[in-house]
């Protein structure tokens, strides 16, 4: 193929038909070689299963959330791949949530009542949820089920008074809901022919389906939901870097849409209703052209959709990137990243005093996130709380005492003791001279002398932040002494926008130096063995660990490449393919900037494939992934093979899911099995067991 003059041959571009019998025989042969390589391997990955299954509560709960006279919840079970989503009833709210998460752990009570079964839905080895949404007076539940991976799901409607499900049913709808007030109108997202959500549709029960909004710009993805006090139902409209919103009264839910702020090139806002106003984050410019990278908060009247109305709440800060705000009747709950340690934090504000304070957290490093929070008269807030060593916990926070209370969390039935364990926040210098935050855990009886293999992780896009947290599923690794490491590289969010920014078009080479210096730094301050450093990464985190692995073959000694994104030049020229024309903002346009096309094909794993001394390399694929087509990891592998990779006491190896897509196999028994899998090809290569241990 001829691109900008430049003449490119691609062998391999006969892998993308998956419908070609050939295709599908040479994938299926890939997996029987895989198979044959990691045969020895069977009884150690048997073990590795095993442990997984004695570090998981098998039959369990999750943490019960309150709403509307219920308590809502999701039960797993001994033997049985999915969830199943139930319910309690408190109409007085007479029960805390840890009294509740005790109760409905001991086991089904006489009163519980099951909303979902996803056991029972499923059919074949594949089954995903992509729609759970209850009207607000509690009895129908609208939910949507996918089959093979594709994410097109299909939408379906249950009376929860009868148990009965209704005739109802829409075909080829993605993520993203909202019940009108009265529960007869439901509002759900299409995507186009190249899978970009780009429509919202309501349906009528017992009627039918009309277009309320549609997306017309290939670059922006379309999204769906209800404000927390059930009034507004929000339409929202965005790109990479610009965005838009909408909304419609729930009590009126056939009216069109209202715009809450024009559409402005470049211009970012999302939206939180508080109760007659609109709260906007936004990196909008100040009035004397100052930039907000870090974005502010703002306070508009419903009643206008002019930029000029909006009311200075919290102001941009340098140091410290706004991410996000829950709104309640009487606080708001803030949520910050600070670029001084790389974390995010909570600050509560009482809407009455103004008054306002950080939530404190007991470890150095860990990650925290938003759980649940329907109600909008709530005065608790309820978040999780994770790090390397401390298991998930729910946690709800009284904003007036600050006091927070564990009401559920995570159990290891084999026992874990966070003391076992040493867990660092290191700063690995990149070669321009960023400190690049590296997360650390390993067995704390192990010496920091450079002998311990070490497995380390990465991502680096999209502004997503991998924050430290416990893998019940990890310790396998870690207690047979594999330290693990995750670079928080640029092109991720951890240390603001900006952090961002550094590492995404004529920057992304950030991302794959300060991965490498990452890895120098665990070597040089003796987490890492030299000749025994693993690398892991999926989708973006595939391109990155891909495109490491051609600059620096000699320093790892295994790769993991899942759902790798690696023939990016070919791609991002596809605008046919899911997520090419939205990404171009991510990653360039190298169809029609020959810049660009340049820049792209000097990291493009792909393209970058040279005869060399790979190291060991274990690479996924599945073949209805709309995100990362199949072929993109099938071609790598053939391309790696075709100079030579692969042979000796380094295998390359491809497997593909034949039923699933971008997430792999979707059975918890099934997912174990597949990382038991990819355990013991990693302590394999990195000398800790003998193949056939």
């Amino acid at each position: 193929m001829a691109d900008h003059g430049r003449e490119r041959v691609d062998d391999w571009y006969w892998l993308r038909d998956k419908d070609d019998p050939d295709v599908v025989a040479y994938l299926e042969a890939e997996n029987a070689y895989t198979d044959s390589l990691l045969a020895a391997t069977k009884p150690l990955q048997d073990d590795l299963f095993e442990g997984i299954r004695s570090k998981v509560a098998e039959t369990d709960a999750g943490a019960p959330v309150a709403h509307g006279g219920w308590w809502y919840f999701n039960r797993t079970e001994e033997g049985r791949q999915y969830p199943v989503a139930c319910r309690l009833a408190d109409p007085e709210r007479a029960q805390r949530a840890e009294t509740v998460s005790m109760t409905v752990r001991e086991g089904p009570a006489s009163t519980e009542e099951v909303l979902l079964d996803e056991n029972a839905l499923a059919q074949g080895d594949y089954l995903a949820v992509g729609v759970f949404d209850i009207t607000p007076d509690h009895e129908l539940l609208a939910y949507a089920v996918d089959h093979d991976g594709s994410e097109l799901f299909t939408l379906r409607f249950k009376d929860l008074r009868t148990g009965v499900e209704l005739p109802d049913e829409v075909k080829g709808v993605y993520y993203g809901s909202a019940w009108s007030a009265d529960g007869g109108t439901f509002f759900y997202v299409r995507p186009d022919e190249a899978m970009r959500p780009f429509q919202v549709w309501r349906h009528q029960l017992g009627g039918g389906d009309s277009l309320v909004f549609q997306e017309d710009d290939e670059r922006f993805f379309v999204s769906v939901g209800l404000s927390r006090d059930e009034t507004r139902v929000v339409i929202r409209t965005a790109s990479e870097f610009t965005s838009g919103a909408y909304w419609i009264d729930a009590r009126a839910p056939s009216r069109e849409p209202n715009v809450i702020l024009r559409r402005e090139d470049g211009i970012e806002y999302d939206v939180e209703y508080d109760d007659g106003s609109w709260l906007v984050r936004s990196n909008r410019r100040a009035p004397d052209g100052a930039a907000r990278t870090n974005f502010a908060l703002y306070r508009l009247p419903e009643s206008s959709d002019d930029p000029e109305d909006l009311e200075l709440v919290i102001p941009h800060r340098d140091d410290v990137t706004l991410d996000g705000v829950d709104a309640f009747s009487t606080f708001l709950a803030v949520w910050e990243r600070h670029s001084s340690d790389g974390l995010a934090h909570i600050r509560m504000i009482d809407k009455a005093t103004g008054e306002e304070h950080l939530v404190e957290h007991p470890e150095p490093a860990y990650r925290i996130g938003a759980e649940p929070n329907p109600e909008w008269e709530a005065r608790a807030y309820r978040f999780s709380y994770t790090s390397l060593v401390t298991p998930a916990t729910s946690v709800e926070y009284d904003v007036r005492s600050r006091r927070g209370t564990d009401v559920w969390r995570q159990l290891v039935p084999s026992g874990h003791d966070p003391a076992r364990y040493r867990t660092e926040r290191l700063w690995a210098p990149a070669p321009d001279g960023k400190l690049v935050p590296v997360s650390v855990v390993g067995r704390a009886d192990l010496p920091l002398d450079g002998t311990v293999p070490c497995l380390l992780y990465g991502y680096g896009a999209y502004e997503v932040t991998i924050d430290p947290s416990f893998s019940a599923v990890r310790l396998n690794l870690i207690e047979r002494g594999v330290n693990f490491a995750i670079a928080h590289v640029r092109g991720g969010g951890e240390l603001g926008r900006a952090w961002y920014e550094d590492g995404r078009l004529e920057h992304k080479s950030n991302s794959f130096t300060d991965f490498i210096a990452a890895a120098e730094h665990l070597i040089s301050t003796g987490w890492a063995a030299a000749d025994r450093l693993a690398i892991r990464g999926g989708s973006a985190g595939g391109l990155l660990v891909g495109a490491v692995t051609n600059m620096r073959p000699d320093l790892w000694r295994a790769v993991v490449a899942e759902v790798p994104f690696v023939d990016v030049v070919t791609t991002m020229c596809d605008p046919s393919l899911p997520l090419t024309v939205t990404e171009w903002d991510q990653w360039g346009d190298p169809l029609h900037d020959p810049g660009a096309f340049e820049r792209m094909l000097g990291y493009s794993p792909y393209d970058n494939v040279v005869p060399a001394a790979y190291p060991a390399m274990y690479v996924t694929a599945g073949i209805n992934d709309p995100r990362v087509g199949f072929w993109e990891p099938a071609k790598w592998v053939a391309k790696l093979r075709s100079v030579g990779a692969g042979s000796g006491d380094r295998p390359l190896m491809l497997r593909t899911e034949m039923g699933a897509g971008h997430g792999g196999a979707s059975g918890r028994y099934d997912a174990w099995r597949d990382e038991a899998r990819i355990q013991a090809f990693v302590l394999w290569q990195l000398g800790v067991v003998d193949a056939q241990s």
